[in-house]
């Protein structure tokens, strides 16, 4: 049969029905006990019975001989090792419940100060995690199971002020001012929030008025400013009359701060302020109204819970010019900080702090607790003032 110039077609409908033919065969003949001539006839055999590749066979009466029994091997699709635990996926989840859901470089900040700054083992994994794969993390299912109006400026034609940039050449204390309304419902005029940032750290300070009036507006500004660890040599608004009148220029004055405002047709000149109001405002105050009764309540907030967490625990984006090869500069945003790591890393930083105020005494205050943990006091906090004043954070 193995001289006919025919060929034989095995009648086998599957791979494991030729296997198992294999297998008979070999068993039959006694394969292991045959002479080395005899053993070359059974391989031309098989091989010529089955189809099978002269490497295929040598292969399957290997397994035979070694007491193997001759049949396919289950499909095992190679898959990469995983990673990152479900585990990973519920701690980021509860991370970004805490924070409100940062960009991926802010959060891929927290993650590793969790770890290295803090000490929290269940971070380590994450503390290294790309922010490219930070996202595809929020993007499974896993992770998605855990989890207005507005007022325009008011422009002022009062001469105080200059217009122009301010110009802080790496120094602290160059404020960014701008004010966010909370919304109108039925007529009624909500809650306006202050935000006071710091161009070179990003400090930020938040307070809150009830109306815009001097004589609600000028106290909290004074208080606002001596939350501020760093001396203020500047004061930069728009063009609004909150800020540009003889009342607030002379509290200015009085603590000799240059007050200037933004020029025309230059709407960045106060973009920082504008951000953070986006950025930081409306994303845990929301859009909805909320009254201007509960201003006092949420100045205090912002003043025990909500400033400290923004500045020692809360990373930011920080700006870097890059020139290209035509001469065109950009802004891009290769690292991130929180405004106090920003701070203490300037040359002479101490040089800049208020009397009273020490490097040591900012330290121990960061590290009092965790990123994490601070936000989500600042969840718990929110809900303590909520029974006091149960309607603005609904």
């Amino acid at each position: 049969m193995l001289a006919a110039s025919e060929e034989v077609e095995f009648k086998g409908k599957n791979r494991a029905e030729v296997y198992a033919w294999v297998d008979q065969t070999l068993r039959r003949v006694r394969y292991q006990d045959l002479v080395r001539s005899a053993r070359g006839l059974v391989r031309k055999y098989v091989a010529k019975m089955t189809g099978l590749r002269r490497a295929q066979v040598t292969r399957l009466i290997g397994l035979y001989l070694n007491g193997e029994p001759v049949k396919p091997k289950p499909y095992r699709r190679n898959r990469f090792r995983r990673k990152y635990t479900r585990a990973d996926v519920d701690l980021l989840a509860s991370v970004d419940e805490a924070h409100q859901t940062l960009s991926g470089p802010g959060t891929q900040q927290i993650l590793r100060r969790e770890f290295q700054e803090f000490g929290k083992k269940e971070y380590e994994r994450l503390s290294k995690v790309s922010v490219a794969q930070l996202y595809r993390m929020r993007h499974t299912q896993s992770y998605r199971q855990r989890l207005v109006k507005y007022q325009p400026t008011r422009p002022s034609k009062i001469s105080i002020g200059e217009r122009r940039k301010p110009r802080p050449k790496g120094r602290p204390g160059y404020l960014r001012v701008d004010t966010v309304h909370q919304g109108d419902l039925d007529g009624v005029k909500g809650v306006y929030h202050i935000t006071a940032v710091d161009e070179v750290t990003q400090w930020v300070v938040l307070g809150s008025v009830p109306q815009i009036s001097e004589a609600y507006l000028l106290p909290v500004l004074k208080r606002m400013l001596t939350q501020f660890p760093f001396r203020i040599r500047g004061f930069h608004s728009d063009n609004g009359s909150e800020y540009i009148n003889h009342t607030v220029s002379g509290l200015l004055k009085m603590l000799l701060i240059d007050q200037t405002k933004s020029r025309p047709r230059h709407s960045n000149d106060n973009g920082l302020a504008e951000s953070k109001n986006g950025a930081i405002v409306r994303k845990h105050m929301g859009y909805t109204h909320i009254g201007s009764e509960h201003a006092e309540p949420i100045e205090e907030f912002y003043r025990v819970h909500f400033n400290p967490y923004v500045n020692f625990h809360r990373p930011c984006g920080v700006p870097e010019l890059v020139v290209d090869a035509k001469g065109k500069t950009a802004t891009v945003y290769r690292r991130y900080a929180t405004p106090w790591e920003i701070l203490k890393q300037l040359p002479d930083a101490a040089s800049y702090l208020t009397p009273g105020t020490t490097i040591q005494d900012l330290d121990r205050q960061a590290r009092r607790e965790s990123d994490t943990e601070s936000a989500i006091n600042l969840t718990f906090a929110v809900e303590g003032f909520g029974d006091r004043q149960p309607q603005w954070n609904q």
